[in-house]
């Protein structure tokens, strides 16, 4: 898969100012709401639990939408490996990987700099056309709206989400302290943000909560990435969970990833 938008590939011989312009350039050009033509309620539609073994099967318009998961891995101080998982129908059906330099070290809000070039180059290697990417980042909650999942998303022009861990900018409207499974809070911009106050960027999603008092599970910070709606992200992100706290498609590539920085080291 190759960009659409070539002029948003992250470029980390420009300077600060140069990136912060050219985010909001691609938040300019996100769209944070439903725009795409499959059916999501055949994503994930395999809930059942455990590791998805790959199988051989042909991607056709009959089956349901190819979902990608992508996470990274870092091999050392200069490299990454980027890691994705394409499943269809709960099935895992094709992974694929790329080793790229990382140029800029890590940077809050630039972290698409530091990884999108692994990750552009892991989409290359995909011998399916994705549908919807999930990715180990964030999208819309971020400073200037363009998060990891914001930046590749509209440079490849795939609808996607952002499935962070740690909530970087924005207020939630509710406390998400001891959220029950399935609940979720809104996250609003605030002064941090470049969307108007109060606008709804994502949410705090509980995918999993331990059924006990005295132990809990963070929820993860959901947001859209591009051509997915706020609300339908935390929808998206509910149907994938499979009994763990990440959603299926990053669970899956958080393995792959590490898998493949063993191999690669070795």
């Amino acid at each position: 898969m190759e960009p659409v938008h070539p002029e948003f590939v992250p470029d980390a011989d420009l300077d600060r100012d140069e990136m912060e312009a050219l985010q909001c350039d691609i938040a300019d050009a996100a769209v944070f709401e439903d725009d795409f033509e499959f059916d999501p309620e055949r994503v994930c539609a395999d809930r059942e639990t455990g590791q998805r073994a790959l199988v051989e099967t042909d991607s056709s318009s009959d089956g349901g939408p190819v979902v990608v998961g992508v996470d990274q891995a870092f091999l050392d101080d200069d490299r990454a490996v980027s890691a994705l998982v394409a499943l269809q129908d709960g099935e895992v059906i094709e992974r694929a990987h790329a080793v790229a330099p990382t140029e800029i070290p890590y940077i809050p809000g630039l972290l698409s700099f530091r990884e999108g070039g692994a990750i552009l180059a892991g989409f290359r290697e995909l011998s399916v056309e994705p549908d919807l990417a999930f990715f180990d980042g964030s999208g819309r909650i971020h400073f200037r709206e363009a998060g990891l999942a914001t930046h590749v998303g509209v440079t490849l022009d795939l609808p996607s989400i952002g499935v962070a861990k740690n909530l970087l900018c924005g207020r939630p409207v509710a406390s998400t302290d001891g959220l029950s499974e399935g609940e979720r809070v809104g996250i609003e911009a605030n002064e941090d943000v470049t969307a108007a106050d109060g606008t709804v960027i994502g949410h705090a999603v509980q995918s999993r909560q331990y059924d006990s008092p005295n132990r809990y599970i963070n929820p993860l910070i959901v947001s859209p990435g591009h051509r997915v709606g706020a609300e339908t992200a935390g929808d998206l992100v509910l149907a994938c969970s499979a009994g763990y706290k990440l959603p299926e498609p990053t669970r899956l590539a958080d393995q792959y990833a590490d898998d493949l920085k063993g191999e690669i080291a070795d």
